[in-house]
């Protein structure tokens, strides 16, 4: 008897050392899964005491318990206690507590609390990509186009197209023909009235160069930019319905919003100070959003081929992340009295749209 009690406290010195590796296996396991970025948004105190509250539990209820009812009968009835599991978020007993911690780390998939309605070729997929460093940030790869084409599908559709986000994360899409849909602003404020709103507005002339390049990408054949822009170019009258031009007028699109959000709702991102400045630019989003300054100038660097700025090599990864190829494409030149005449069109354009928004972007 006195053999196999001996044999049973063997066994349980064991198994405390077994508990112990395991539970530093499950810690440094977590901590791997933290660095590699798959759990950025997760406090590191409270993925330890996840870890460790956990795994120790599985542990002793997979081999403790067998053993306590084992070695009891080496003791004269006394039970050798269990291995003391703690918890690293403090000394509260609590069930509720604990089940409100559960709670706040479950990502579901919610309404955005924010969006980047435009403009086209303004710099909204950069904007973007750079927001996606932000932990409290978790938004839609891809343009859903809901607001403007598929609202007939409906709010559940719409919920079901988000990434799903943890309490306290800012979810958000972008899709930039919501700027410029008539029906939008009415059917965004349904949804939300709260809701925050970016636009990377760019020179207008500028970006309707942009605008035609990408287009000339993908339909050969179509005339110039200088005869799409004018109604009769003899005359000098501007096709103001031509899509490119059309767009430019910032004005008119941001009279429909105001109708329905206060200007402290909306924010404007500089677009050409988004490619010379943009850990500038995305302070103020930050800002904006109500978040921590992270995005800063370490995450940038100036990418001369595209001229464009790329975010840093990110750990884990072996090259820089530049936006794709459709991205600083070469713009073809343009008659130089054209572009005289569009900044004459553009101009009392322009000044009413920088007393609207607060600001002189600075456009000639």
């Amino acid at each position: 008897m006195v053999s196999l009690c001996n044999h049973y406290s063997d066994i349980r010195r064991v198994l405390q050392k077994m508990l112990v590796m395991f539970s530093m296996f499950t810690l440094c396991a977590f901590l791997f899964y933290l660095l590699a970025g798959c759990c950025n948004s997760l406090p590191l105190d409270t993925v330890d005491s996840i870890a460790v509250k956990q795994s120790t539990q599985l542990f002793y209820k997979t081999y403790g318990e067998s053993f306590e009812k084992n070695v009891s009968n080496c003791t004269n009835g006394i039970v050798v206690p269990a291995p003391v599991i703690t918890s690293l978020e403090g000394t509260s007993d609590s069930g509720s507590e604990n089940s409100n911690i559960s709670k706040d780390w479950i990502a579901v998939r919610r309404l955005p609390q924010a969006l980047i309605l435009g403009v086209k070729k303004g710099g909204t997929r950069a904007l973007l990509e750079f927001l996606r460093l932000h932990p409290d940030i978790r938004a839609l790869g891809s343009e859903p186009h809901f607001f403007d084409r598929h609202y007939a599908r409906g709010m559940n559709w719409y919920r079901s197209m988000m990434p799903k986000a943890l309490d306290g994360q800012i979810v958000m899409e972008k899709t930039p023909r919501y700027f410029v849909t008539a029906e939008t602003p009415a059917r965004i404020h349904s949804m939300s009235k709260d809701i925050k709103l970016i636009v990377v507005v760019r020179d207008p002339i500028t970006r309707a160069i942009s605008d035609y390049t990408q287009i000339i990408s993908k339909t050969h054949d179509i005339p110039s930019f200088e005869t799409l822009t004018f109604k009769n170019r003899t005359t000098g009258q501007i096709d103001s319905l031509w899509s490119p031009i059309w767009i430019g007028l910032y004005a008119q699109h941001l009279e429909k919003w105001l109708t329905y959000f206060p200007l402290s709702q909306i924010h404007f991102v500089h677009g050409e100070r988004l490619i010379s400045d943009p850990a500038g630019e995305l302070g103020k989003v930050q800002d904006f959003l109500g978040l921590q300054r992270i995005i800063t100038d370490k995450h940038f660097y100036f990418n001369k081929t595209k001229g464009f700025p790329c975010l840093k090599k990110p750990e884990g990864s072996s090259k820089p992340h530049c936006l794709g190829k459709t991205k600083g494409r070469t713009h073809p030149k343009i008659d130089t009295e054209v572009i005289k005449k569009l900044k004459d069109f553009y101009h009392p354009h322009n000044l009413k749209f920088y007393q609207m928004a607060g600001q002189d972007f600075g456009w000639q």
